[in-house]
């Protein structure tokens, strides 16, 4: 909500209508989820799926709450299980009464983490997106490697490990991103066009790296009861497809999960790949447009000096 006079306009949403978005953001992530928490339930790994929860560190059960962001006032959600949930506070408006996000709680408790996001968002929203690393990080974490010593030491490669090599040496290795890069061979870091850090990552993010834009699930997720609901839900379906996508054009074979290579070590991969990249710069573009306003939102409503009018 816009401040008006140091005030912030709060929005009574009645109860059946914020049940309704409730129960459709659990569906959406069930839809999305659903093999994944069954293969979990049998003990079975999936190469690519199980990354959006385990590197992240995030769970299903969390990913399924519905938030509304700051601002909003879910009518009599005080009488339901939500008013155990962190971040919520009782309140009333104009006679109803319910919950709402308490921003200051958020910020607290993540404030520095949404700062830095913000900081590397904004940097790489201001970019023109790159699209000639061709996803060749995940060859260069298995160059110079031998055939058992790998990353997805479970998963067989599709090609011979020194056509793999051959592929590194071939291309100029043009990575950005500084997660998948710190995870490149000893043999294979000194082939990236840059050396990357942590500290660099403002500097060296772009909206056409996979990655990046798999990252904004985790910084919506960082933001925890003040991040809108749809916002979280639009991202981690961006990661599902860029994931998938990410694993195709590695050189791992992935035929046992029901996965066609993107053979990027060809002309027609790389032309796959390049136009993936292109709707992805697209629709990151826009998810870090609404990061923004959401990481706003909530700063606004959590400043010293703000209240809700009523």
């Amino acid at each position: 909500m816009s401040p008006v006079d140091g005030r912030t306009t709060v929005v009574v949403v009645p109860e059946q209508f914020w049940k309704e978005r409730e129960r459709r953001h659990a569906t959406a992530v069930d839809g999305m989820t659903r093999d994944h928490l069954e293969r979990r339930r049998r003990g079975e790994s999936h190469p690519v799926v199980d990354f959006l929860f385990t590197y992240y560190r995030t769970s299903v059960a969390t990913a399924r709450r519905w938030h509304p962001g700051p601002g909003m006032l879910l009518e009599n959600a005080h009488l339901t299980d939500r008013a155990e949930w962190r971040h919520y506070e009782r309140d009333s408006h104009r006679g109803r009464t319910g919950l709402v996000v308490d921003p200051s709680s958020v910020l607290s408790r993540c404030g520095a983490r949404i700062d830095r996001d913000r900081r590397i968002v904004e940097a790489t929203a201001a970019r023109s997106g790159y699209t000639g690393c061709f996803g060749l990080h995940e060859w260069a974490m298995v160059y110079g490697a031998n055939d058992v010593d790998h990353r997805h030491g479970r998963v067989p490669l599709r090609l011979p490990h020194r056509t793999v090599d051959t592929v590194v040496r071939a291309s100029r290795l043009q990575c950005t991103h500084f997660d998948a890069y710190r995870f490149f061979t000893d043999a294979a870091v000194p082939l990236n066009q840059a050396s990357l850090t942590r500290e660099g990552q403002v500097r060296d993010e772009q909206p056409g790296c996979l990655h990046a834009g798999m990252d904004l699930y985790a910084h919506v997720a960082a933001m925890e009861a003040g991040a809108p609901g749809e916002l979280l839900l639009d991202t981690l379906s961006a990661a599902f497809d860029a994931r998938e996508v990410d694993m195709r054009a590695s050189p791992y074979d992935l035929s046992a999960w029901g996965l066609d290579p993107i053979p990027v070590d060809t002309a027609e991969g790389r032309s796959v790949f390049v136009a993936f990249q292109r709707r992805w710069i697209r629709r990151t573009q826009s998810l870090r447009a609404r990061y923004v306003v959401a990481v706003d939102a909530l700063q606004t409503h959590g400043s010293p000096g703000h209240h809700p009018a009523g």
